[in-house]
């Protein structure tokens, strides 16, 4: 069968034989029934110099080498390549030795899987790629040996052709197939490499510097130890692809050895942190982490509870679009926010509490999954994550992993949420400090000239909608602090203060200009129902009534009412509402002056 020349197209219909991938070289592998491990052995023939690379296991060699004797005699070759030294790829070495009879063949391999390898006890000699310059020029056939390590191998390497442009890529782009696929057809194919790597590769960093290194080499083909051969015109994607995930499984976890789950893990993981750099807001995260974690977790409800300051208890529950609400921190969790994780240790004997049953008050079952959001260094409990289940679930291995990988960014998402609430609070207070007088909790002229404009802006887009102004004066209010002094007038104003607010609606702008001098904004009333809020301040503030000096003294306000006319400016508006009020005082003063009685 050998020495004829490659159509092209590979023909992987029968793998009971040899089957040749490019020029000159041949899959002689041999596909074990179920398993999705398979393992692949190269063949590149050249004469009697023929190079077998990875020769496989003690399972595989004996169809291996009916396949070689298909295309060459198996004393033909003179080179066996191990990329690395694990027994799937070397194990078939002791059978190989018995049969080898020439003195020039040789097992070609990095220096650290040869100082394994010597373990067989084999009679073959080794040769070490770095003494020959990681080359190896026999003739027609020329190779490059590309040093990949820590993948998986701290020596571990591939093997370049560079007569078929064909990459012998060991473990790198090796897949898990369920089905015997000798060639990937599509870009789905990355969906087995994505696990194979995720588990078997130790890092990210690691796998990136390896795949940087192999992207300079102009295959054709790339032909893996495991999985499917990949063309050329997969080739690009596949690299692209594999820089991009995530590597090291087993870091997340010291119990489960499943490797789909473990991806799948990883995935939530790398989805969530994704959000964590992507979302600012808490809501955006928190729904994000909702919707990943559900792939795993049959979760319809997501809550988180914490401390803060002198509130009894925050909570941040996905019915609330995880607004924070103020509430008592459940009985259960009492002493456990702000406690020690072995703590909580101490209490449920694990990382996750799970209840399943009823609770108080409800008739149908409630299932869920609490975990506590502590801080990595102090392991200290900031908050509470609670996880309701729309079935009952075996909080297994991998379910408590995912909560415990999650507990950490989690919880730093709900303390930026509360620092953000705390600084927006803060805000918040400077805020209505530079737009309250503080003696009186009214608003300032500051306050009045940013809302009102607003105000008038819409009354000029709706001409059905009107405003109106109340101006107020306390009468003779210099005698109160000429007579009482300062502070007995301070108490003056804030009464004032009291009763206009009491009178008016929270919708209603109550402002203190300046002095003793008052205005209230009405929206959207006719100005029958504007004097008579006006009216009602001043009866109000006729029967005011104080202890001590002041007992007997009678107070009173004057007050002009207008309504704003179209296109008014506020000083103009003012001024109108002014003048009545100046009647008022002219007229006798505790009284009010509406326009319409002009």
């Amino acid at each position: 069968m050998g020495s004829k020349r490659f159509s092209g197209d590979i023909d992987a219909s029968n793998p009971d034989q040899a089957i040749q991938i490019a020029d000159r070289i041949w899959w002689v592998g041999h596909m074990l029934p179920g398993d999705p491990f398979q393992c692949h052995v190269y063949l590149i023939e050249n004469g009697d110099q023929s190079v077998l690379i990875d020769p496989g296991s003690q399972l595989t060699f004996k169809n291996t080498l009916g396949k070689i004797e298909e295309i060459i005699p198996f004393s033909h070759i003179r080179y066996f390549v191990c990329q690395h030294q694990d027994p799937d790829i070397t194990a078939a070495l002791p059978l190989i030795d018995q049969l080898v009879n020439r003195d020039d063949a040789v097992i070609v391999s990095h220096w650290r899987t040869i100082a394994l390898l010597r373990h067989y006890g084999l009679d073959l000699k080794f040769l070490c790629i770095e003494e020959q310059g990681w080359k190896l020029d026999i003739g027609q056939c020329k190779l490059e040996f590309i040093l990949t390590p820590y993948l998986h191998f701290a020596g571990a390497f591939c093997t370049f052709d560079c007569q078929t442009a064909t990459l012998f890529s060991s473990d790198l782009f090796g897949g898990f197939t369920e089905e015997w696929q000798l060639v990937a057809k599509d870009e789905s194919y990355f969906e087995a490499i994505r696990p194979f790597h995720e588990h078997y590769m130790p890092s990210r960093d690691i796998l990136y510097l390896g795949l940087t290194k192999l992207e300079k080499y102009p295959a054709k083909m790339i032909a893996p130890q495991h999985g499917s051969i990949i063309p050329e015109k997969l080739i690009s994607f596949m690299f692209t692809q594999l820089k991009d995930i995530d590597c090291g499984l087993y870091l997340l976890t010291q119990t489960s050895t499943d490797v789909l789950k473990l991806t799948k893990l990883n995935r939530i993981l790398h989805k969530f942190m994704e959000s964590m750099a992507v979302y600012r807001a808490f809501r955006e995260i928190a729904e994000k982490c909702l919707t990943q974690i559900s792939e795993v977790i049959p979760v319809t409800k997501l809550e988180f509870y914490a401390l803060e300051g002198d509130v009894p208890c925050l909570l941040l529950s996905s019915e609330s679009m995880f607004r924070p609400i103020e509430t008592f921190l459940p009985e259960e969790f009492d002493g456990l926010i702000g406690g020690s994780f072995s703590h909580w240790l101490e209490i449920y004997g694990s990382h996750v509490a799970y209840y399943c049953g009823v609770s108080c008050g409800e008739t149908d079952s409630v299932c869920r999954l609490t975990a506590p959001l502590f801080d990595p260094e102090t392991k200290v409990v900031k908050s509470i994550a609670v996880f309701y289940l729309s079935s009952q679930v075996s909080p297994e291995d991998e379910v408590v992993e995912i909560l415990r990988q999650l507990s950490v960014p989690l919880g730093v998402a709900v303390e930026r949420e509360l620092i953000h609430r705390s600084l927006e609070q803060e805000r918040q207070k400077f805020y209505e400090q530079s737009i309250r007088d503080p003696l009186t909790n009214l608003y300032t002229r500051l306050y009045m000239r940013e809302s009102v404009q607003r105000l008038f802006a819409i009354n000029d887009r709706d001409p059905h909608s009107t405003v109106g102004l109340i101006s107020l004066d306390i009468d003779h209010f210099k005698l109160v602090n000429d007579t009482f002094g300062h502070q007995a007038g301070d108490q003056v104003l804030q009464e004032v203060a009291w009763i206009i607010l009491r009178e008016t609606r929270d919708s209603d702008i109550q402002i203190r200009l300046g002095g003793e001098e008052f205005a209230v904004f009405v929206a959207s009333e006719p100005i029958e129902w504007i004097k008579e809020i006006a009216e009602r301040i001043r009866k109000a503030v006729a029967n005011m009534s104080f202890a001590g000096a002041m007992e007997n003294h009678k107070f009173s306000i004057s007050s002009g009412v207008i309504v704003r006319r179209p296109d008014e400016d506020l000083i103009s508006a003012l001024q109108r509402a002014d003048n009545l009020l100046y009647q008022a005082k002219h007229r006798g003063r505790n009284m009010v002056c509406v326009e319409m009685e002009e």
